[in-house]
């Protein structure tokens, strides 16, 4: 809702890790300084000390010296795992395909109070083709809207739903004022003025300033899926996707490929809670692709782990400045159960003029976006334990 956060790699670019070597049978040593001392020796008395007996046997390891040569050999294996991972992450990044998403933003941003911390803005386009160009504008609009929250000790993350049908300002450019803007719905600045537009869009809505960038559209999402071998996800009611093949989804728990899951996280219509349904069920879906992609099964295995950072970045585009291998580094730690999903706080949908939209609760999206912003986000939550 990356991330994980990096991505596009091709066969030609993949890197083996090599795993530690195996001896073939003990090693015992021989030798030693003793062994040149002159004379036979005879039988080792019972419970004595001596080093050897009849002559045939070595003096005991030096075993300060041998621990010494070992240390040496694990930390030289170490470095030379270290590189080749290092190669390895700056290879994906090499492959990454990037867009120029800042470079137009340099008027009136918010500041970034706090060194650390950081901000990725995650865009999910309606665009069916993976191949697609996506910083273009007026071809698409942005289907999903995360702002993802990265606290300054990197052992959280909280990532919050923008509901497409919010009713915002959107700027008429990418750097005009915040308060020169025209109303609408927030999907539609994608389309307006692609990702620039989108981005600056998010910070005069939140305040928040946007260190990073990633679009994925759908048919990466069915990819990434796919490299891990499917998700299992929560279906709460019984449902029949509007969308060919028509697949029937069975309430409880189902094992769902890329296509299967790419299907349900798009359905809205057949649920009460229509499109706050959908995002529930994309936040479940980001949440289970982060258990999966961190489970010892993936991580431990490096044709499941290359697979799935391969399918990665074939799948998303970013900015010029975002490091996969910062990224690896920074979110080591980061697991399901340390995502928080929150949706913008809003008082549902209305109707302005003619259009059925989402409305903004002021008061309680500038205090969430407040601690975004000032990175305490523990306190807001311990303040809002029901809030997703």
């Amino acid at each position: 809702m990356s991330a994980t956060t990096s991505p596009s790699g091709n066969s030609s670019g993949r890197a083996s890790v090599p795993g530690p070597g195996r001896p073939d049978r003990d090693w015992s040593p021989r030798g030693g300084d003793d062994a040149q001392a002159s004379g036979p020796r005879g039988p080792r008395p019972p419970g004595g000390t001596g080093r050897a007996y009849n002559g045939k046997r070595g003096p005991r390891p030096r075993w300060g010296r041998i621990a010494i040569v070992a240390g040496a050999v694990v930390l030289v294996i170490a470095l030379v795992l270290g590189v080749v991972a290092w190669g390895y992450f700056s290879g994906l990044d090499d492959n990454l395909k990037r867009t120029n998403a800042f470079t137009g933003i340099t008027a009136d941003r918010p500041a970034k109070p706090v060194e650390g911390a950081f901000n990725i803005l995650l865009i999910g386009t309606d665009s069916r083709d993976p191949d697609a160009v996506q910083d273009k504008a007026g071809k698409w609009r942005a289907d999903t809207l995360i702002l993802m929250h990265v606290p300054a000790d990197h052992q959280s993350a909280q990532l919050i739903s923008i509901p497409r049908d919010l009713w915002v300002s959107i700027p008429t450019e990418d750097n005009a004022p915040c308060s020169s803007s025209s109303r609408a719905k927030i999907n539609a600045a994608f389309a307006f003025g692609g990702i620039p537009r989108a981005i600056r869009t998010v910070e005069c809505l939140t305040d928040v300033r946007v260190d990073h960038v990633m679009t994925i559209d759908f048919g990466g999402f069915k990819e990434v899926t796919d490299a891990l071998g499917g998700v299992d996800l929560k279906v709460e009611q019984d449902a029949k996707s509007i969308h060919k093949p028509f697949r029937q989804f069975k309430k409880g728990t189902m094992h769902m490929d890329g296509a299967t899951a790419l299907d349900w996280i798009r359905q809205r219509y057949q649920f009460p809670r229509g499109d706050f349904a959908r995002m529930q069920h994309q936040q479940d879906f980001l949440k289970a692709l982060m258990n999966k992609a961190s489970s010892s099964g993936t991580l431990t295995n490096p044709v499941k782990l290359n697979n799935f950072l391969n399918a990665v970045t074939e799948a998303v585009t970013v900015d010029e400045t975002f490091s996969m291998k910062d990224m690896a580094l920074q979110f080591r730690n980061l697991r399901g159960e340390n995502l928080t999903f929150i949706t913008s706080p809003n008082k549902g949908s209305e109707t302005i003029n003619g259009q059925s939209v989402v409305v903004s609760d002021r008061e309680k999206a500038i205090a969430l976006y407040e601690a975004v912003a000032a990175d305490k986000m523990d306190e807001w939550l311990k303040a809002n334990p029901s809030k997703k």
